[in-house]
């Protein structure tokens, strides 16, 4: 009796210790990360299952943004109770938080977590993966020197074979089938004092046909800080797929992009950019692979708006990239700069597919700062690949085997809505140096009023029309 009665007590006791020791592990996270208050209540949700994570699915999982009123301490304590880290606050949007799952939990689980407190929450959602659209490219060509000329045009020895800025009929082309740069460089050729912001790979700022129309961050501009990513010497831009300053480019993307946009014109090198002087600030949300993240692309936006309000004259952001896969967050973002007053030309995608009825994003977004760009042949014709939609894609651009900028100096053909977005930044930055108090709306509206009609493009189109810098210059 005595021996049964002794083993009872010691598992008891074995059992009270146990559960000493679990309390006391409850006590010490209360105590570490902060127990809810109020509202959050104790069991409110389930926790998510957990999932294995690779090194490249590290960042953040999930954006929520919390109702008005949610002060950031309390965002920390419930994040903290759910065994979660704040990311990053995104500034621009009032309550967007990025917030990582410190358990490695599904993301789309974790969103439902966070949208389940309806009481705080306006939406959650998980962070997508974005990828460049497409494109088709051909060999790395080296430039030529060549002399000054008297004929009008610009002496970039591959000039003639830029047929978006001046279609000679060429290769297949139609004559006068491009945007009219000939005749917008009567105007203006562009001005140092307008920045267009490249969301995309980066840009090889080193690129002899660029390195001089690369933004610095002038003097009286102080780095850039965030409270949670600290100060960052942002001295050619931000990379926000690394949280970092250097926004080099090892896809070759961006740098294509901002070729079209602002390569040096005249200067005996290359090719011209529809604006032979400009600053191009490069941001790098997409990695050498081709795929970035939301988040990143938000981070991005939301860096452009705070050089903004520190007095950098960003007037225009071009984003040759897309999902279908729709996010409240970056739409937010997005809106979050047109009240700064920029500009942002999205590639319609090159799926071949009615965006009216398959929605792309962001180019989708019905906002008074967005367009959408489909793009064109040489031939004046829809390219094959472009989407298209009468009451979403707003206008097309030269899109296909467009000669511009590449990486190790180099440059290469390639073939995209991406690269017919940026004709319009680049359009959209002459008017802008033509008159540097347009109104992002009257920038948007004077791009789609002064097209060239194109019969073929009345149901393709919301403005049924190329893009004609000229007729844009001349209004």
């Amino acid at each position: 009796m005595y021996r049964k009665n002794f083993w009872v007590h010691a598992v008891l006791a074995f059992v009270l210790i146990g559960i000493a020791a679990i309390a006391g592990k409850i006590n010490r996270m209360d105590f570490q990360f902060g127990a809810a208050d109020g509202k959050f209540g104790s069991d409110r949700t389930s926790r998510p299952v957990s999932q294995p994570r690779t090194l490249s699915e590290s960042e953040p999982e999930v954006l929520v943004k919390f109702r008005p009123g949610t002060s950031l301490d309390r965002v920390k304590r419930l994040a903290a109770k759910f065994n979660d880290r704040i990311e990053d606050e995104i500034e621009s949007v009032n309550g967007l938080v990025a917030i990582d799952d410190l358990d490695g939990a599904d993301a789309a689980s974790v969103a439902r977590q966070y949208a389940e407190l309806t009481d705080l929450v306006a939406y959650a959602e998980p962070n997508f993966r974005i990828e460049l659209d497409p494109m088709t490219t051909t060999g790395e060509r080296e430039s030529e020197a060549r002399s000054p000329s008297d004929s009008g045009q610009p002496n970039d020895p591959m000039f003639n074979e830029q047929w978006a800025l001046s279609n000679n009929g060429a290769n297949g082309g139609k004559e006068s089938a491009d945007i009219g740069a000939l005749k917008a460089w009567l105007k203006t050729q562009g001005s140092e004092e307008v920045v267009v912001a490249v969301l995309d790979s980066g840009v090889d700022y080193t690129h002899p046909d660029l390195v001089k129309n690369i933004w610095l961050r002038p003097d009286s501009v102080p780095s850039y800080t965030d409270d949670e990513l600290g100060t960052i010497d942002d001295k050619q831009g931000f990379n926000s797929a690394d949280n970092a300053s250097d926004p080099m480019d090892d896809n070759g993307h961006g740098t294509h992009c901002a070729g079209i946009i602002g390569a040096e014109g005249d200067n005996g090198t290359g090719i011209a950019g529809i604006n032979w002087k400009i600053q191009i600030m490069p941001l790098k949300f997409i990695g050498k692979g081709g795929f970035g993240s939301t988040k990143n692309a938000i981070e991005a936006i939301n860096y452009t708006i705070d050089r903004k309000k520190a007095g950098v004259n960003v007037r225009v952001i071009s984003a040759s990239w897309g999902s279908t896969l729709y996010s409240k967050a970056l739409e937010d973002a997005i809106r979050a700069a047109g009240e700064q007053g920029i500009l942002f030309v999205a590639a319609a995608g090159n799926n071949s597919t009615d965006n009216d009825k398959r929605p792309h994003y962001p180019s989708n977004y019905d906002l008074p700062n967005v367009i959408s760009v489909a793009a064109l042949d040489r031939a004046d014709q829809l390219a094959a690949f472009s989407n298209f939609g009468a009451k979403t894609v707003h206008i097309a651009a030269p899109g296909k085997d467009i000669l511009s900028t590449w990486l190790n100096d180099a440059y290469r053909e390639a073939s995209g809505t991406s690269m017919a977005t940026p004709q319009v930044a680049g359009v959209a930055a002459l008017i802008v140096a033509s008159n540097p108090k347009v109104s992002v709306e009257e920038l948007r509206s004077k791009l789609l009023r002064s097209t060239d009609t194109l019969e073929w493009l009345t149901d393709k189109v919301e403005s049924g029309g190329r893009l004609n810098a000229g007729k844009a210059l001349s209004e």
